[in-house]
């Protein structure tokens, strides 16, 4: 769906074009830091051996840190930069794009691609962070996908993590749910899209016979199932994407072909189990999922939380959201911010420039 999309608009007249540019210039503008303790830079650091794209925005540089871990996997965050201004008043925002994705990915070559490799690389994100910003430690902040790899990082690695928030939290798990994929299913013979009901099918709902290119069609598919979500992509994510003012033509085609390339790694998750990863942490934990989320349902998300064991936790539904929640509705997930998760960190000030 957003590769059709994105040729059209690529072929589209020179006044689309020149309306593009014109939205671009305007955004740019928006984003432009000029207070005197901010940070506004971009640029490859070397990371796990290749050079992997970073971003760290915000207007006072003693605010807490907020280290990004987007989803996909190969899905960058930084389109949404626009649309997270007002984050940047309260927060260092750090963004990532991972191996296989974004403008990392349009680099060159990405080496190893495996989620082992990924969970080296977040520590060594992790590390630069600390000293660039002079910080002893940053709130971990997981979306989608990234949630995975975020519990695994704040369960293992808690003295770098003030805190960690999971978002869309993806909570994965060696049984099967055939109920859920039929329900995919159905929703897509619902919706006319018969042809893709029957791909489906064909790979079957047992996940741990997958290939990447089954989890990949799974994932695709099961977005476009739900109209809700189908049309958040058209309303948040296309347009993102297209007036980003970080972002050239090639950079919007290099993020769609890391897409691609890293559903290799959203393979092995089907092999994971979060219960049986551990539930215990030893930093605040707070998961914030939209309320009306299909891609991870909310009764999975909130199974899980009931069974963590952390100094400090806390659930909150984003309402009128589904998978993206933070980007659809930053002005709540700043909120949930600021009322929930800082007051926690003004208690361990830790998170304070070194």
């Amino acid at each position: 769906m957003i590769p059709i999309a994105l040729a059209a608009i690529a072929a589209a007249p020179a006044g689309l074009l020149g309306h593009r540019q014109l939205r671009r210039r305007g955004n740019a503008k928006a984003l432009r830091i000029d207070t005197p303790n901010g940070i506004s830079e971009a640029g490859f650091v070397r990371i796990g051996g290749i050079d992997q794209w970073i971003e760290i925005r915000g207007e006072d540089m003693a605010n807490p840190v907020l280290l990004e871990l987007h989803g996909g996997p190969g899905a960058t965050n930084t389109f949404f930069t626009n649309r997270t201004r007002e984050w940047e008043r309260h927060f260092t925002v750090v963004r990532w794009d991972q191996r296989g994705c974004g403008k990392t990915f349009g680099r060159g070559e990405q080496g190893e691609m495996s989620f082992h490799r990924l969970f080296a690389d977040a520590l060594e994100v992790t590390d630069y962070v600390r000293r660039r910003l002079s910080t002893d430690k940053v709130v971990l902040v997981g979306n989608s996908f990234g949630s995975v790899l975020g519990l695994r990082l704040a369960r293992d690695r808690p003295e770098l993590y003030s805190a960690y928030v999971g978002v869309d939290q993806n909570i994965c798990g060696t049984e099967l749910d055939e109920g859920e994929f039929h329900a995919t299913v159905q929703r897509l013979r619902e919706n006319g899209k018969r042809s893709d009901a029957a791909k489906l099918e064909q790979i079957g709902p047992d996940a741990t016979k997958w290939s990447a290119t089954d989890w990949g069609l799974h994932a695709r598919l099961k977005t476009v199932s739900d109209p809700f979500l189908a049309s958040m992509l058209k309303k948040l994510i296309l347009p993102s994407m297209w007036f980003s003012p970080q972002h050239r033509l090639r950079d919007l085609k290099d993020c769609m072909d890391g897409m691609k390339f890293a559903e290799q790694i959203g393979v092995e998750s089907v092999h994971f189990d979060s219960w049986r990863d551990g539930t215990r942490f030893e930093i605040p934990i707070f998961i914030f999922h939209g309320e009306h989320d299909i891609l991870m349902p909310v009764e999975r998300a909130r199974r899980y939380f009931g069974d963590v064991q952390a100094p400090h936790k806390e659930f909150a539904l984003i309402t009128d959201a589904t998978h993206f929640a933070a980007f659809w509705q930053p002005e709540q997930f700043l909120e949930l911010l600021l009322t929930r998760v800082r007051p926690v960190l003004a208690d361990d000030r830790t998170w304070l420039p070194a």
